[in-house]
């Protein structure tokens, strides 16, 4: 996710079920600006929950002038869209989409950007060539067409992988995490994919998540988090290798996604928790503290979404259930607004 969007898409005559108007608040990556400008709105409903039998989505984005959500799914890999009114719609199902994990709008270039994996829970599209070795980024253009596949996997092939989370700078590079290596993978405008930052120090021990939220800050760095063991770091975009851990005393593991609400505010989703925690700093994130936090019911808080300069959403997955294999599966999900 990223602290400053523009715009996606602006269609009309198009069928409920497909068009989606993502709004100019809280929409792409932007880096010569330090604050966002926002766009009077009603405020929004304090909670949406949206029915659809086995979806557990992880990713969740907003479209702020038309007050829907785009979420993804593990387990069919369909990009949804949720209406104010609980609806669910789906928006793209590309056979690509194994499981769709992290959701990033690019509305400088009219594209919806997609992490996608493959960790078995899809029962129709996983294969054994792909489970726990897929790492591609997949963009979707305004009618839900596939407009392109990057395969990341294929710059480290005897690793494991999952990307999971991405955001986008001004320029259309696209940085996406992977859980299972300890990679940070830079994808250009044109597709090309390269290596932007490989280092032990990012590594999870072996079938535990490692990096995974990130958000690229206005002042020229990424903030990405690291789920095994709490951490979160703050990596230069001009030299990369030259990455800090943010200093933090309180214990974040469990850490997934993270938004950064403001230059000096960061909200950081513990799903171990059932919190999601609002950090602060006062030094450029070399260090930061506590300032508020959110207790979630036992739902798996994964991803965020900000609507307004004062109005942030988390998703209530409900990845606990799909982990422990709950029979029948979790049918209704929520999106929740932030109260600290």
């Amino acid at each position: 996710m990223s602290f400053l969007r523009t715009s996606l898409f602006t269609w009309s005559s198009l069928p409920k079920a497909s068009a989606l108007l993502l709004g100019s608040v809280g929409l792409s990556a932007c880096l010569n600006s330090s604050e966002p400008a926002i766009i009077p709105v009603p405020d929004g409903p304090d909670v949406v929950t949206f029915t659809q039998a086995n979806l557990y989505p992880e990713g969740l984005e907003l479209d702020t002038n038309n007050g829907r959500f785009l979420v993804s799914s593990l387990t069919t890999g369909t990009i949804g869209q949720v209406l104010g009114d609980g609806s669910y719609f789906p928006f793209a199902t590309d056979t690509s989409l194994v499981s769709s994990v992290g959701l990033q709008i690019d509305g400088l270039r009219n594209r919806l950007l997609v992490a996608v994996s493959d960790p078995g829970y899809n029962k129709t599209r996983t294969k054994a060539a792909t489970q726990g070795k897929l790492a591609a980024l997949v963009s979707f253009g305004s009618t839900g067409q596939r407009l392109s596949y990057t395969n990341l996997g294929s710059l480290r092939p005897n690793l494991s992988h999952f990307a999971n989370d991405l955001a986008v700078d001004i320029d259309g590079n696209t940085y996406v995490t992977d859980s299972f290596a300890p990679i940070i993978y830079k994808v250009n405008a044109s597709g090309v994919a390269s290596v932007f930052l490989e280092d032990q120090r990012l590594a999870a021990p072996a079938g535990q998540f490692g990096l995974n939220g990130i958000e690229i800050h206005p002042d020229g760095y990424l903030l990405v988090a690291k789920t095994d063991d709490g951490s979160l770091f703050k990596v230069p975009l001009a030299s990369p290798k030259d990455f800090v851990k943010v200093g933090i005393s309180e214990n974040l593991i469990g850490i997934d996604g993270i938004q950064l609400q403001d230059v000096n505010t960061l909200y950081v989703a513990v799903n171990a928790q059932s919190k999601v925690y609002r950090l602060a700093t006062t030094k450029n994130w070399t260090d930061a503290s506590v300032s508020g936090t959110f207790t979630t019911p036992p739902q798996y808080p994964t991803t965020m979404a900000r609507r307004t300069a004062n109005e942030t959403y988390v998703l209530y997955s409900n990845i606990n259930a799909l982990q422990a294999g709950q029979t029948p599966p979790v049918s209704s999900y929520s999106t929740a607004k932030l109260k600290f």
